[in-house]
């Protein structure tokens, strides 16, 4: 039996202040967001963890917070 070596994860031991930018496709002159998830969320192959902080176009913000993803504050 093998183990599959999981895609990158957001290290746990990072500051809680470090905000990691998203690249994702998005609309031209989107604005950035930065929020807090509170889910397990894989973007373009990177793992975050939930209470992570990352920062993300307002649009891809507004469609995660429809979908549960970003905690209340």
């Amino acid at each position: 039996m093998t183990t599959r070596n999981l895609t990158k994860t957001a290290a746990p031991e990072a500051p809680a202040d470090e905000v990691k930018t998203v690249h994702v496709t998005s609309a031209l002159g989107a604005g950035m967001e930065t929020i807090t998830l509170s889910h397990h969320l894989n973007i373009e192959g990177i793992s975050y963890l939930p209470g992570a902080k990352v920062r993300v176009p307002s649009d891809y913000a507004r469609r995660l917070r429809r979908q549960g993803y970003v905690a209340r504050t």
